[in-house]
Order: C-alpha cells, then sequence, then structure tokens
C-alpha cells in the first residue's frame, strides 16, 4: 500500500501542487493590482479664460478656427493603391470594358470597402453598362457612406439622379439634382 492511498493524507506531489497553485494565485492577484486605473481626460476650467502661452489668436481676415459645436467637413480621399486602380477602371471603362472596369473597382473596394468615392466609380460603371437600378443602389450606398463629406454627398445624387433619370423617373431625377446643388458651395 502507498502512502497516498490512506484518506486524509497527502502525497508530497500533491502538496507541491497546492504551493504552485498558491503561488500562481498571489502572482495574477499582484499583477491585477498593478493596473494602471483607465484613462480620464484632463477636466478644463468652465468659462472664458485667456489665451495660453505659445497660443496665438487668429488676426483679422485670417480663417477662424471651427468651433467645437459644428466640426470641419469630413472629405473622402482614395488611398493610393485605390487610386491606381480607379485609373486603371476608367482606362477599362473608356476603352468599353465596363465589365473589367467593374471588376476593377471591386478590388479597391476590398482594399477601402467604406469609401463612398469608389461606390460612386461602380454606379457610374453600372450606369454605362445600362444598369440603372444597380447605379441607383451603388449611389444610395455611397450617400450612406459619405456622412460628414458633402462634396461626396452630392456626388451620390448625382449619380442617382442620373439612374432616375435613365429609367424615365424624370421628376424624382429633378429632386435628386436639387439635393446635389444644394450641398454643392456656391
Amino acid at each position: 500500500m502507498q502512502p497516498t492511498d490512506f484518506p486524509g493524507r497527502r502525497s508530497p506531489h500533491s502538496t507541491r501542487g497546492l504551493i504552485l497553485l498558491t503561488a500562481l494565485s498571489l502572482a495574477v492577484t499582484a499583477c491585477n493590482s498593478l493596473r494602471a486605473p483607465p484613462y480620464q481626460p484632463p477636466s478644463r476650467p468652465s468659462g472664458p479664460s485667456a489665451p495660453g502661452p505659445g497660443s496665438a489668436q487668429p488676426g483679422p481676415g485670417q480663417p477662424q478656427p471651427p468651433t467645437p459645436s459644428r466640426p470641419a467637413p469630413r472629405q473622402f480621399r482614395l488611398g493610393p493603391a485605390a487610386t491606381a486602380l480607379v485609373a486603371q477602371a476608367h482606362k477599362q471603362s473608356q476603352g468599353g470594358q465596363q465589365e473589367l472596369a467593374a471588376a476593377t473597382l471591386e478590388r479597391a473596394m476590398r482594399i477601402e470597402p467604406d469609401n463612398p468615392l469608389l461606390w460612386i466609380e461602380l454606379g457610374q460603371v453600372r450606369l454605362n453598362e445600362a444598369n440603372a437600378a444597380q447605379a441607383d443602389s451603388m449611389g444610395r450606398k455611397a450617400l450612406a457612406l459619405a456622412t460628414g463629406d458633402p462634396q461626396a454627398q452630392a456626388s451620390a445624387w448625382h449619380l442617382i439622379a442620373e439612374s432616375l433619370r435613365a429609367r424615365g423617373r424624370n421628376q424624382e431625377g429633378a429632386e435628386a439634382e436639387q439635393r446635389a446643388n444644394a450641398l454643392m458651395p456656391r
């Protein structure tokens, strides 16, 4: 009979395991107590304050910084890879290869799926293919993604207007065109 076979008696192996388990538990507890507190942004005093050193106030005729209540408008841009693919798609489209141009733009969309400019480009190719319903859908997707960018929103509305007119829905096309024009700066 082994010494570990007696009830209530521990073997040297189980004692070592208990010690290791206790040490591990203490180490985890110590690590948790060393965590930094969550970041709290510094509080700003309320009310007007004098500009601090090194901060320049814009003079007369200089542009004013955007106010906190009205953020600067967003402007979507294409990255280098997407720009190259769009240029390639334009050449393909001009050469009458609409399906190839669409495939190239879809490659660009895998790189930047949330860029409304690519959806507008693909919508234009679909319109060139005489697929106005799909062009309309692409324009509406672009419009949903173009939040905060009036120029991209206007381009999306122009695409939607063209697709509506291509389907004989001239009144709706005119309304979409008005929406596009209202977004463009004068």
